[in-house]
């Protein structure tokens, strides 16, 4: 097993700008101390682990004090931002169920910037999901939000931030139309709901985006962020009791007794509940403090240092220590793949093209050597190379293709140049430029879907 991670991105080393967040090594020991002490442990009974539901109502707590919270607030840790996503829309269903019963298929307005657990938990649950645009500044646009109100609709979402590029949508805005039309209204802080409380008091200018904004019914937060907590953890809330009582379950039926949980899952592992009250309890607000006023002085330096680079640029005005890098002038794809090439590993999104920059504390004493190792990037990616000519060769004949051949000759077409793309045919590219170019072209958006649950499948399958 120890010899097998060495093929794993090297995260330690601050060179992973996205998966895993890292407050240095003495956090991490006392994370891992309170995880092992109660690894055995299960939530999903708390009588017979009343230390365990202490733990996780003074997390709960803890973090609805950071996020508006006041003593009507209720809510529960889970194991990730998906799951507490989830559980918002769960909630959701069946305030509208209770409420509003003629709705039959219940609707969820959401920015095309916002996280896909949204869309996760709509194809699980019978929902459906309004795209709305986003406007030049990437945050969401109220005008559209309004205008795709329907009467099935029951919940309008907000990020704070947005994960592609780091803003926070009109919360405020948002919240007073749901407000307005007898809506829900869930903000997603789970990048942000452990980092932006430490932001504004550093003295940054931020807007209301939590539960003291009225309108918003609830608010999601990971605390395996920018909490310095072990995975997975977060913590759903709700503006109160009542609303968080549609998120439980409980069947008195069964021949084993009764069963109630309060989130998703049954077995609750007793290792993050106890991580997380361990490492926010060592912390504290200061420590929190001191560790997001280095993280904001390291973007503060690579914002300064992209801007005096005439070839790259960042999206929007980013809230904290989430960016995206972009380019008028040359493939960012590029870029990326040279950086790739140094060890880096950056995240590369589309609609537009652009890198992903999640910074945290690995990556204070490791500033210099990425603003360097960007800037060699940039220079070779602006050089000519014959493996970019055909690279662009490709992606021309692809377009032509794409206009000139019957859609389902393109279908057949597509998945068999990805593969073509794949490191020695694993389906993890070594250089993504070209295929990012390629599947930007594709008209039928199938196509991709396809060949990307092909990757799940190949990924989740034993290896021979």
């Amino acid at each position: 097993m120890a010899a097998w991670r060495q093929n794993d991105v090297k995260w330690r080393e601050g060179k992973v700008f996205s998966l895993v967040f890292f407050a240095g090594e003495e956090a991490s020991s006392v994370a891992k101390e309170a995880f092992n002490l109660f690894f055995s442990e299960n939530g999903l009974n708390p009588t017979a682990f009343p230390s365990l539901r202490r733990f996780e109502t003074e997390v709960v707590a803890m973090t609805a004090s950071l996020l508006g919270g006041n003593e009507q607030t209720a809510g529960n840790m889970t194991s990730g931002g998906t799951e507490s996503i989830i559980l918002a829309c769960l909630a959701a269903r069946e305030w509208a169920r209770a409420q509003r019963p003629e709705v039959n298929t219940p609707e969820i307005i959401l920015p095309t910037t916002g996280h896909p657990a949204f869309d996760k938990a709509a194809h699980y649950f019978d929902m459906r999901v309004t795209h709305v645009p986003v406007g030049a500044d990437f945050r969401a646009d109220v005008a559209a939000t309004e205008a795709a109100i329907t009467p099935n609709t029951v919940l309008i979402v907000g990020s704070a931030p947005a994960y592609p590029h780091g803003v926070i949508d009109p919360i405020q805005e948002l919240a007073a139309l749901a407000q307005k039309h007898d809506l829900l209204c869930h903000v997603d802080a789970c990048v942000g709901g452990l980092m932006l409380p430490f932001v504004r008091r550093l003295g940054y200018d931020l807007p209301d985006f939590d539960l003291s904004v009225p309108g918003v019914t609830s608010i999601s937060a990971d605390l395996h962020k920018y909490g310095y907590a072990a995975k997975g953890a977060s913590v759903i809330l709700y503006r109160n009791a009542s609303l968080r009582r549609h998120q439980l379950f409980a069947t008195i039926e069964w021949p084993g007794g009764i069963y109630a949980s309060p989130t998703l899952a049954g077995t609750r592992p007793g290792g993050p509940i106890a991580a997380a009250w361990a490492i926010m309890n060592y912390l504290g607000e200061e420590g929190y403090v001191q560790i997001t006023k280095r993280v904001m002085a390291t973007v503060e330096r690579i914002r300064e240092a992209i801007d005096a680079i005439d070839d790259i640029e960042i999206l929007g005005e980013p809230a904290m220590s989430i960016l995206a890098i972009a380019s008028d002038s040359l493939d960012i794809y590029e870029v990326g793949d040279e950086l790739g090439l140094m060890g880096w590993h950056l995240d590369r999104q589309h609609y537009p093209a652009s890198l992903h920059l999640t910074l945290h504390g690995a990556h204070v004493d490791r500033v210099d050597e990425f603003l360097r190792d960007l800037r060699t990037a940039v220079a070779r990616a602006k050089k000519p190379s014959l493996g970019k000519t055909g690279r662009q060769i490709l992606l021309n004949s692809a377009r032509l293709l794409v206009n000139g051949l019957p859609s389902r000759w393109v279908s057949r077409l597509f998945p068999q140049a990805a593969a073509k793309f794949s490191s020695e045919g694993e389906g993890v590219p070594k250089r993504s430029a070209a295929m990012y170019g390629m599947m930007a072209n594709l008209p039928n958006r199938g196509d991709i879907k396809e060949v990307v649950l092909d990757l799940v499948e190949e990924f989740t399958t034993q290896q021979k």
